[in-house]
């Protein structure tokens, strides 16, 4: 489908039937927002208000309405297109009742959405992964805004998070181990106390990929290291463990 000058597909990606509306020439959602989704549900499953910041066309969102469908959701995203993706995935899904997508860079959250200020149960992230400055840059590019930081950077992103979350409220990221550091600093500077690591691995024989941190705002000093996921078996499929998230028979 074609929507302007730009390329369009709905793929149906499961859990109930969702579909979900991704531009082909932009950032297409992957694993991350997927174990980022279930990290969060199954940590805190009894989040009513949930905000996912930095939601892009809403990947995670939509996964989380299904697996806490007593929840309202709200995605916030500083890029138009993915946000206008997003709202209209939401009518596609019939969840115009619980979800709502809002135009917003997470640098300009506490100006911008003041009425937002502890409100959250949850604030689930799925970040840019790349630090502001390195790399090629390209601003307007979608697929760059969503991989590199541009106006917000990661302090800018957890600061929002804290400015969000109710008091005890739960904070989940995703990101890259080698940020690890980063987001335990600034996440102390804003009083989200680091609460469970998880790592992920492509596979058993790799290093990690991909870290699942959980904070609690105003939370007591305790951090509890689950398990790794590995994504592969030996035989390149996805273990027993991926696919019970993505809620599939082995």
């Amino acid at each position: 489908m074609r929507t302007g000058n730009t390329m369009e597909s709905t793929e149906d990606i499961g859990f109930g039937g969702l579909k979900l509306l991704q531009s082909e020439d932009g950032f297409r959602f992957g694993i991350d927002a997927v174990l980022l989704a279930d990290f969060a549900c199954r940590l805190h499953p009894e989040a009513k208000r949930i905000v996912d910041l930095g939601t892009g066309n809403g990947a995670a969102a939509f996964i989380m309405s299904h697996k806490n469908e007593g929840a309202y959701i709200t995605g916030i995203d500083v890029q138009e297109k993915a946000v206008d993706l997003a709202l209209r995935s939401r009518a596609l899904n019939g969840l115009d009742d619980r979800m709502d997508f809002l135009l917003c860079d997470a640098a300009r959250l506490p100006k911008v959405l003041p009425q937002l200020r502890g409100t959250a149960d949850s604030v689930v992230s799925n970040p840019p992964y790349v630090e502001r400055g390195a790399g090629l840059t390209n601003d307007g590019d979608s697929r760059f805004i969503s991989r590199q930081e541009t106006t917000a950077g990661m302090e800018e992103f957890i600061s929002a998070a804290a400015f969000l979350l109710k008091d005890r409220g739960h904070f989940f990221l995703v990101h890259r181990p080698a940020r690890l550091v980063d987001i335990f600093f600034f996440c102390r500077k804003y009083a989200l106390e680091p609460k469970d690591i998880q790592f992920v691995r492509p596979r058993r024989d790799a290093k990690p990929n991909i870290v699942l941190v959980h904070c609690t705002k105003n939370g007591g000093k305790e951090l509890v290291y689950s398990p790794d996921l590995y994504v592969y078996d030996e035989q390149g499929k996805y273990t027993p463990e991926i696919m019970k998230i993505y809620e599939k028979m082995y």
